[in-house]
This record gives C-alpha cells, sequence and structure tokens, in this order.
C-alpha cells in the first residue's frame, strides 16, 4: 500500500449517478484508517448514533467538515479521528489521498488513507459513535464481496456500492471509497 502511494498514481474516482452539482458543496474529510494487526491488517469503521442529522446511523470512516482552522484535509482527518474515536495523530502514518467523493447530501469528502500503529486506546464520541468495528482489509479489498445494489428515490432509480459484513451494511460513500482504493491498490477499473 505504502509503495502504490509513493508511486504518485492517481486514483480514478468513483462518480454515482445521483450526485448532483451543488452550489456550495460542504467540504469534508475522513481518515481510511488501515489498522496494522499482527494477524492481519483492519479497516475501523464507526456505527454513527442514530439521532445525527447527517448520515444518522450509517457506516463511516472517522471524519467530518472541514474548519477553517484546518491547514489540509489530512488535517482534518486526524482531528476528527482524534474527536470521534479517540486516535491520536502520532499513531497515524498518512499514506496518502483518494480522490474527492461527493454524495447526495451536498459533502465533497477527501478520504485520507492512513496506516495506524496498534495500541488502540479508544475513546469513543458516544453522541457521534454508536460503536466501531474492525472487517478484516482482505474482505473489504476482495472484489467478490462489492455489491451493486439501487435504491428507489423520488422515482428515480440510484445504484450503490455496498458490502455487507457480519451483520454490518457498508454502503454509499464508505463504500464507493472502499471501491476506490480497491481499484487504486490493484490498478482495476
Amino acid at each position: 500500500m505504502r509503495r502504490r502511494f509513493n508511486e504518485g498514481l492517481v486514483a480514478s474516482p468513483i462518480y454515482e449517478s445521483w450526485i448532483a452539482a451543488e452550489k456550495d458543496p460542504i467540504a469534508a474529510a475522513v481518515l481510511v484508517p488501515v489498522i496494522a494487526r499482527e494477524t492481519g491488517p483492519t479497516m475501523l469503521l464507526t456505527q454513527r448514533t442514530a439521532h445525527l442529522r447527517d448520515h444518522a446511523g450509517q457506516v463511516s470512516f472517522p471524519g467530518g467538515r472541514c474548519e477553517p482552522g484546518d491547514a489540509s484535509p489530512e488535517a482534518t482527518a486526524l482531528r476528527e479521528a482524534e474527536e470521534e474515536v479517540g486516535i491520536a495523530a502520532c499513531q497515524v502514518e498518512i499514506l496518502g489521498r483518494l480522490p474527492e467523493y461527493r454524495t447526495g447530501t451536498g459533502f465533497v469528502i477527501t478520504p485520507v488513507v492512513g496506516l495506524v500503529t496498534p495500541p488502540l486506546n479508544l475513546k469513543l464520541d458516544d453522541f457521534e459513535v454508536a460503536e466501531v468495528f474492525e472487517p478484516p482489509l482482505e474482505f473489504l479489498l476482495d472484489r467478490a464481496n462489492h455489491q451493486r445494489q439501487s435504491i428507489e428515490v423520488r422515482g428515480v432509480r440510484h445504484e450503490y456500492w455496498a458490502m455487507p459484513w457480519q451483520g454490518y451494511f457498508i454502503w454509499g460513500a464508505t463504500a464507493g471509497m472502499l471501491v476506490t482504493l480497491q481499484r487504486f491498490l490493484y490498478g482495476e477499473t
């Protein structure tokens, strides 16, 4: 993974059918945290709390809106990861960025991929994060686990990526970013 980012390669973005151009998109960044476990790398994901205004109850990466004091998307991703789940910036080796991902809710998200060194002393923000879980990276990067699903919104059918795993439903922007990561690492389109 480190080698692919160091080669200066650029990942191809995924465009979903229901993403409309926004007049004032909301800039955000997420940490795509690869956990360097002795048993093999995992990906830390969050289950958002059900009462949130944006993306309630969904599976996501730690992250959020860019604040005026954030120097870069990396700074936003690291700040948000520490606030939401307690990952300290000193534990994260930033590997690089994936292309921006535009959501149907008006966010333009910069995914920042980082290698996280355990031990994790997680401290969840119980207002935003209901729980965390760690699927194996191998599962998430296996194309056999990438499903195209669809939903009808106001009479229009829209497709999205999904990766169900052990009772969790990873879909939408999070799944799309994982598909982008898989294609970037393996040179597939």
